[in-house]
């Protein structure tokens, strides 16, 4: 299907009522929520590349006070995390996505990965396989959330928070910063700033591509970069935000609001920056390099 009908689909369905839950069953039966175990399976695995940052800079999560920036449908993070040994999580979502039943599927798919679990997060199997025992013994959302010392704050703005000041020791989102529109990643990097201990570590895993990509297969990762800021109105949402921020931009924010940069971790598209040759920018892009433009992810670790 076009990725026109889904971009007017959405718009239309952020103006109504139950635009929000309408948008879930979409995406649920329709759109990337129907491939669930395979969604699972990426989130694992973007935790699992969270954790090789994180012990490349000499952090750890042991005994850690976290906060995750963008919670979403189902808490893989906060939960791997929570069986890495982390002491809490404080998780942060604008709008309450958080579902029971997914979240119970997700968990119950973590078993098969204990092994990995453990090994990365360097502990032994059999204390994260107990745990995990522990977390499955859970009867509702809210037993399992404060077995896994989550507390899920929606909706609520995590560039407003009511932590203390220099009381977190690691802050993480992931897939989430993509979607935050530039002033609001500003507010929330302040705030990160004000929480973080002084030796605290941010951990950010940002998505760069054009989101429509993964639903409408005859366009590239980065078609959105076609449209001048006022043409891409007509097709941006609030269900499915997208700032179009490249990867330097992310990064200078993060220098402006005081943090060091310790890991950087992007590379262009082969495949998207093949094809820049032969694709019309709009003007509001002309200042990138052709690498910048087609780098299309970027993971990064920062220190206060």
């Amino acid at each position: 299907m076009n990725w026109r009908i889904k971009a007017l689909t959405q718009k239309g369905l952020s103006y109504t009522p139950c635009g929000e839950v309408l948008n879930t069953y979409l995406q649920r039966y329709l759109g990337g929520l129907r491939h669930f175990d395979q969604e699972v399976e990426g989130k694992i695995s973007d935790w699992l590349l969270a954790m090789e940052y994180i012990h490349e800079v000499g952090g750890s999560v042991e005994n850690a006070d976290m906060v995750e920036i963008g919670t979403g449908w189902f808490p893989t993070l906060p939960v791997c995390f929570a069986l890495a040994g982390m002491n809490s999580c404080e998780t942060y979502d604008l709008n309450p996505h958080l579902h029971p039943k997914m979240t119970f599927a997700m968990l119950r798919l973590l078993g098969s990965h204990i092994p990995r679990i453990a090994g990365c997060a360097r502990r032994p199997i059999t204390a994260v396989r107990q745990d995990y025992e522990y977390l499955m013994e859970s009867r509702t959302l809210e037993e399992l959330l404060a077995r896994a010392r989550i507390r899920y704050h929606a909706p609520a703005d995590a560039s407003q928070t009511d932590l203390g000041i220099k009381s977190i020791d690691l802050l993480f989102s992931n897939s989430v910063l993509e979607h935050v529109p530039r002033h609001a990643i500003v507010g929330l990097f302040s705030e990160s700033q004000r929480v973080l201990k002084p030796s605290g570590l941010a951990v950010h895993c940002v998505n760069c591509g054009d989101h429509y990509a993964y639903f409408d297969q005859n366009i590239t990762a980065i078609n959105y970069l076609q449209y001048s800021s006022s043409e891409w109105q007509l097709w941006n949402n609030d269900l499915l935000f997208q700032n179009r921020l490249r990867p330097q931009d992310f990064l200078q924010i993060a220098s402006q609001t005081g943090f060091s940069v310790l890991t950087v971790k992007q590379k262009p598209n082969p495949k998207v920056l093949a094809g820049l040759a032969s694709m019309k920018v709009a003007d509001d892009f002309a200042k990138y390099s052709l690498e910048e433009l087609a780098s299309t992810s970027l993971d990064f670790v920062a220190r206060k």
